[in-house]
């Protein structure tokens, strides 16, 4: 009788712990959802302004020569020529088939670029050096 005390006792220490625990991870996790709740509320509070694009690229400047033959001749923002330059780079074929960020330069884009072929991140590099 003595062994069934000893392991009845056990068992209600472990099962009382156990309810212990579980009483203070509720509480903790309630806390928690309440905080996360303050800072949804407090983002809610601003108010949604739409995105303003840079004035500095929106500025219409002027191609050179040897950009104009490609995008035309009248003065658009950097963006537009970007844009432009695309729409002739997929129209004439000239991305490279198998590394598909270069740009095989036909004769026109050669005197733009200066090179053969030239990567999609040089060439708006290149490109601002020929808008003024």
């Amino acid at each position: 009788m003595a062994k069934k005390k000893k392991t009845t006792k056990k068992a209600t220490k472990k099962a009382t712990k156990k309810a212990a625990k579980k009483a203070t991870k509720k509480a903790a996790t309630k806390k928690a959802a309440t905080k996360k709740t303050t800072k949804k509320a407090k983002k809610a509070a601003k108010p949604k302004t739409k995105r303003k694009p840079n004035a500095a690229f929106m500025k219409p400047m002027q191609p050179s020569a040897a950009l104009a033959e490609v995008v035309g001749s009248r003065p658009m923002p950097r963006t537009e020529v970007v844009k432009k330059l695309w729409d002739y780079i997929k129209k004439n074929d000239l991305q490279d088939a198998k590394n598909r960020r270069n740009i095989n330069a036909d004769s026109k884009l050669k005197d733009v670029f200066g090179k053969k072929t030239v990567s999609m991140f040089e060439m708006t590099k290149i490109v601002s050096r020929h808008l003024s």
